[in-house]
């Protein structure tokens, strides 16, 4: 067993906080002092452990590289320059100006249950569940955290204790190994299996249906794959005549959250929420930070008795919306509710989708020539974005970016990492050599940012 070696004179904590600010490091004082903290704790681990330490400048490097380190773990502000506009690591659909200043109003004491009319109680999302049926046609809504929670509070709603129908043809999974058929079961409903790999028929839900424990039966948007070769199904109208004729709800994951539009750019294909109730989809469940251009939430619409009897379900207390992201859900739904027109030019993901190359093409050139100008190599190229978190899997996005090569000596994979590590981050594509940042998804008004961020990161590599 090693021996302990004798500890050195460690000064009041004080004096180390004076210190670490004499020397410039990163961060303020209470970030100066959980770096000390754990940096003492090392020095004195080792200590015991026979290694002997000083409070030199090896210990004052192992402080540095902590406050490094630390605020790369936190949650905090990123600029993303990768084409995807759903990014999912990056918090997928940026908000609308109008979501995050609802959000800050609602951060503080706010009307969240009240009626301020009569000061007697309310409901939460009346005004969320109103706007919903609005914009979509439905007769009800209803919100809760994301749309993983919103199926699985369908499904266990109408199917807990029976059988829930589901194809095979749709047995997706999606990031973190969220599989539908684990889904369903978790529900507490039985999966019943219908059709093949590749088609299904109408027949095979039909003879399903047979069974008078059948709670519902489930649809599922193939958002992040596509099939192709000998393949086959049923409409959703088909499907929905069937279940109305049976009595059996159809519930339809639609995933990414095309409200009532066709045509969105670049998720032309994408089935939207008020064609599927107009197919006769009873309930339909969607995602608020896709294609919605929102904040995190699943949404649920469909005729007032079965969302009333979600609503009322056990488990939906334990999967509500906070007060600041249900007035950010607010705030979204209320500009999709002025017009398709008005969302396009109002909610940021849709007006990065429907950024063209007439306007990428002027702001790459503008960045790329100041790039030059201060001595970092860059050079405008054309970019396939995306749209990102599963919605049109195969669709490019035609823009344009900027290659930026590192510096001499420098590894592209250690220019990246500094351009991460910059503040706010930076995220790009490593491609040919150097790295793109493609100007779909970075606000115009932070292109002169995002320059500065680049050159410093340029010379910190």
């Amino acid at each position: 067993m090693a021996r302990a070696t004798s500890f050195p004179r460690i000064p009041p904590m004080n004096e180390l906080l004076d210190a670490a600010a004499e020397r410039g490091l990163a961060g303020g004082r209470e970030a100066h002092r959980a770096a000390l903290a754990a940096t003492l704790d090392r020095l004195r681990s080792d200590c015991r452990a026979g290694t002997a330490r000083e409070l030199d400048e090896g210990f004052w490097q192992e402080v540095d590289d902590r406050l490094q380190v630390l605020p790369a773990m936190r949650l905090r502000e990123a600029l993303n320059a990768t084409g995807v506009v759903l990014h999912t690591n990056l918090g997928r659909a940026p908000w609308a100006p109008e979501a995050i200043a609802a959000a800050q109003a609602a951060s503080g004491a706010a009307v969240l249950e009240v009626d301020p009319q009569s000061g007697r109680r309310g409901r939460r999302e009346r005004a969320v569940s109103a706007l919903l049926a609005e914009i979509t046609g439905a007769e009800a809504g209803l919100a809760v955290n994301n749309n993983a929670a919103a199926l699985t509070l369908a499904v266990a709603a109408l199917a807990r204790g029976r059988s829930c129908v589901l194809a095979r043809t749709e047995m997706v999974e999606i990031g973190g190994a969220y599989r539908m058929p684990e889904v369903v079961r978790s529900a507490g409903a039985r999966l019943i299996e219908i059709g093949t790999t590749n088609r299904v028929h109408l027949r095979d839900y039909a003879a399903a249906l047979e069974d008078p424990d059948v709670g519902c039966v489930l649809r599922v948007h193939r958002s992040n794959f596509e099939l192709h070769g000998f393949t086959g199904e049923p409409e959703a109208h088909e499907i929905a005549q069937l279940c109305r004729e049976r009595g059996v709800p159809l519930v339809y994951d639609l995933g990414s959250g095309v409200l009532r539009g066709a045509g969105l750019p670049g998720a032309e294909e994408e089935p939207s929420v008020a064609a599927a109730l107009q197919a006769g989809c009873d309930l339909v469940t969607f995602s608020g930070d896709k294609l919605l251009g929102g904040p995190q939430a699943g949404l649920i619409v469909g005729p007032k008795p079965l969302v009333e009897k979600l609503r009322s379900d056990m488990l939906t207390r334990s999967l509500r919306l906070d007060k600041t992201l249900l007035a950010a859900l607010e705030a979204t739904l209320s500009l999709h509710a002025l017009g398709e027109e008005h969302a396009l030019a109002r909610v940021p993901a849709l007006r990065q989708l429907a950024l063209g190359v007439d306007e990428l093409a002027p702001r790459a050139e503008a960045l790329a020539t100041a790039l030059v100008a201060a001595g970092v190599s860059a050079r405008v190229i054309e970019t396939a974005g995306r749209v990102g978190s599963g919605a049109a899997p195969i669709r490019d996005l035609e823009g344009r970016g900027v290659l930026v090569e590192p510096p001499a000596g420098v590894e592209i994979d250690a220019f990246a990492r500094a351009l991460r590590m910059g503040r706010p981050g930076v995220f790009a594509r490593v491609q040919d050599g150097g790295v793109v940042l493609d100007l779909r998804t970075i606000d115009p008004q932070r292109d002169a940012e995002l320059q500065a961020l680049v050159i410093a990161a340029a010379k910190r590599a």
